[in-house]
């Protein structure tokens, strides 16, 4: 018997109702299925996974891109699978198309599929210049991203590389990206596209106001570390939700994860064709 959750996007019908058929099906077969609760909106994801969690052998998205960076959050430090089901528009981390759920469960049951590990990023936030106690703990998938506030002014930051002061920014905004993050913000940034297996940082700057506007790419083993110039707040976003902002005087850090993200695959993607097939670009 296997033990499967389901995080659907609640405010899309056909999620739901796609994760009470699948849910009715894994029950008729002699499976156990939990239905998780996974936050919408400019919340932030759970703190910690539950106890409860622990112990499923597969979690699935039932939404967009947004959903399952929601779910891949939920199930961070549980060493869970995710499989992720298109409900939305990109579909750059779902592999399943609705009407293929219920075949991709049999497969996944007969042990018939692959994981890909996703770099993570780690996100920590420290008062005192970075030397205080730990204020925000966290972790992205894709990116954080350290914006000026709404109406406000430019975002001036110094960025350190390993604790090394490298350059003051002038920006809109400052992001750090994982490679599997480097086809979402940083990319509408003019960013690298990387592999989404590889490892790295990807240090992009948002319409900067200053003569280097190039990105920097960085080791798995590097950390990057901004602070506020000014006396004024600036806006940090974790994978599209909104954490607390910086202030002046605290560090926002950012590192490889020490856990990966799981992404249930069922053949050996090309995301070159993935790239192709999203932005509809024409053979050579």
């Amino acid at each position: 018997m296997a033990v499967i959750g389901f995080g659907a996007h609640t405010q899309r019908a056909q999620a739901v109702a796609l994760a009470d058929e699948a849910a009715a099906w894994l029950t008729r077969t002699g499976h156990e299925v939990r239905m998780l609760t996974v936050a919408h909106g400019d919340g932030p994801p759970p703190a910690a996974p539950s106890e409860e969690m622990r112990d499923l052998e597969l979690v699935i998205s039932l939404g967009g891109d947004g959903t399952m960076l929601r779910t891949l959050g939920l199930v961070d430090g549980c060493d869970v699978p995710v499989l992720g089901v298109n409900l939305g528009n990109l579909g750059y981390l779902t592999v399943v198309e609705p009407e293929d759920l219920i075949d991709s469960l049999k497969r996944f049951l007969a042990g018939d599929y692959s994981i890909e590990s996703r770099m993570r990023l780690d996100v920590e936030v420290r008062g005192e210049a970075g030397k205080g106690p730990v204020l925000l703990h966290s972790s992205a998938l894709n990116d954080v991203v350290l914006q000026r506030p709404v109406g406000g002014h430019t975002l001036r930051a110094a960025l350190a590389v390993n604790d090394q002061p490298f350059l003051n920014y002038s920006a809109d905004a400052l992001l750090v990206a994982t490679p599997t993050g480097s086809t979402a913000y940083n990319l509408s940034a003019r960013g690298p596209v990387l592999s989404p297996l590889g490892r790295a940082l990807i240090v992009t700057p948002v319409a900067p106001h200053m003569l280097f506007d190039r990105s920097l790419v960085l080791g798995a083993g590097e950390s990057v570390s901004i602070e506020p110039l000014d006396e004024r707040e600036a806006e940090v976003v974790i994978d599209g939700w909104a954490a607390p902002c910086l202030r002046p005087g605290e560090v926002l850090t950012c590192r490889q994860s020490e856990s990966d993200a799981r992404l249930v695959t069922f053949c050996d993607r090309d995301y070159l064709d993935i790239l192709k097939h999203k932005f509809h670009l024409g053979e050579p």
